[in-house]
C-alpha cells in the first residue's frame, strides 16, 4: 500500500492506493462529482483507492480538484516507477450510453496530456472545466502521455464518466504484469 500526504495552505490530501487491489475504494473530498468519478476510477482499475481532501472549497473546487491529481500521480508514480516487466502501454474505448471516449497512455515517464472532450459549464454543481485541470495535475505529477479523445455523446456527465473509466481500463492494461518484458523501451530506462 502506497500512501502520499500533502499539506498546503489550500489543501489537506491523503492518497493511498494499492495497484494491485480489488477496485475498493473509499474517497472523499468534498465534492460529490468528483467523489463518484474517483469511486469509478479506482474500481474499474482494480485499484484499491482511498482519498481523502479537506480543501477551501467554501472559495471553489479548483485547489481540491487539481491537488487531488498531484498527489493521485506522486502515488501511482511511486507504485509503477521504475517501469519494469509490465505492458507499458494502454488503452480503452468505455461507452456510458450515447457517450463514447476513447484513452490512450504511455507510461514513458515524460508528462505530456491531449485532451479533446467538449466539456464546459456546469455538471451539477461542479465546474466542468476543472475536469482538465484533474488530468493534468495527474499526467504531469505520475508522469505519463495520456491522450483522452472524444467519439461522441451529449451527455456531460456521461462523457467525463467515460473518461475517468477509460483512464481506469488503459492503466490496468499498462501496469498488467509482463515477465518476458523486462524494461520496456529500446533505450533500456524510462
Amino acid at each position: 500500500m502506497i500512501e502520499i500526504a500533502r499539506k498546503t495552505k489550500e489543501t489537506d490530501i491523503v492518497v493511498r492506493l494499492d495497484l494491485y487491489g480489488k477496485g475498493e475504494t473509499k474517497i472523499k473530498t468534498g465534492i460529490g462529482f468528483f467523489d463518484h468519478m474517483l469511486e469509478a476510477f479506482g474500481r474499474h482499475s482494480h485499484m484499491n483507492l482511498e482519498v481523502f481532501c479537506d480543501g477551501d472549497i467554501h472559495i471553489d473546487d479548483h485547489h481540491s480538484v487539481e491537488d487531488v491529481g498531484i498527489v493521485l500521480g506522486q502515488a501511482l508514480r511511486e507504485a509503477i516507477y521504475p517501469v519494469a516487466n509490465i505492458e507499458r502501454y494502454g488503452n480503452a474505448i468505455v461507452v456510458m450510453d450515447e457517450a463514447s471516449v476513447g484513452c490512450d497512455i504511455d507510461l514513458s515517464n515524460r508528462g505530456y496530456l491531449v485532451f479533446d472532450l467538449p466539456i464546459g459549464g456546469k455538471i451539477g454543481n461542479f465546474d466542468a472545466e476543472l475536469v482538465e485541470e484533474f488530468f493534468k495535475a495527474l499526467t504531469m505529477s505520475l508522469p505519463m502521455t495520456l491522450h483522452l479523445v472524444y467519439q461522441r455523446g451529449s451527455n456531460k456527465h456521461h462523457i467525463v464518466e467515460a473518461a475517468f473509466k477509460a483512464l481506469a481500463v488503459a492503466l490496468r492494461r499498462a501496469v498488467k504484469y509482463n515477465q518476458s518484458a523486462g524494461i520496456p523501451s529500446t533505450k533500456g530506462v524510462l
